[in-house]
């Protein structure tokens, strides 16, 4: 029995320095998951780009201050070009969406159906650009809603300020649905990477 106790103590200290560095460990990888930035990148034509509110009034923006008011440190970049069809967007795809984009917000707009682009070739670009992007493990929000007349400008293609808060809005909890799953799913492969406890 002597001989048993200094093999206890030894193990004591051991398991006194390694549960703490492990924890530490764990604490460190964690903070560092969290305090990389979440890189956003608005996809879209001239509403996107933000006709009339400018870019620091168009949705992307606001989605930013949305966001970071949450504590979620996110960049939200503006890839708006005016005029673009669904076709000239799949074109620069993979040129505006640089590598380690997180999400992508794709709002396909009306300039489709103004330039007799026809519906179903609308629906295959947009099909492209998700396949694209989804192939990069990026996460793709389309946002082809229909806005009301009351939030457009006066050439009733163009939103106004609070239009672009109503979309900021709509695109917050589809934006944190996906944070959310990235977290949860990175936990499990941290636990899984661990060797299993011996008997």
């Amino acid at each position: 029995m002597r001989a048993i106790h200094p093999l206890q103590t030894a193990v004591a200290r051991w398991l006194g320095r390694a549960v703490p560095l492990a924890i530490a460990a764990l604490v460190c990888a964690s903070a560092a998951l969290n305090a990389a930035p979440v890189r956003i990148v608005a996809i879209g034509a001239s509403n996107t780009h933000g006709w009339y509110v400018g870019n620091q009034g168009a949705y992307p923006a606001q989605l930013e201050a949305l966001l970071r008011a949450k504590g979620v440190d996110a960049q939200v970049t503006n890839a708006g070009v005016p005029f673009e069809t669904t076709g000239m967007m799949l074109r620069r795809i993979d040129r505006d969406v640089p590598d380690g984009t997180d999400i992508v917000i794709l709002e396909p707009g009306g300039n489709d159906r103004r330039f007799f682009v026809p519906m179903q070739q609308r629906a295959a670009n947009i099909a492209e650009m998700e396949r694209r992007l989804q192939a990069r493990s990026i996460s793709v929000i389309v946002y082809d809603e229909v806005m009301s007349l009351q939030y457009r400008a006066f050439d009733l293609i163009h939103f106004t300020y609070q239009g672009h808060t109503i979309i900021a809005t709509a695109l917050l909890p589809r934006v944190m649905e996906i944070l959310d799953r990235r977290r949860s799913a990175v936990l499990p492969r941290r636990n899984a990477s661990r060797p299993a406890p011996t008997r």
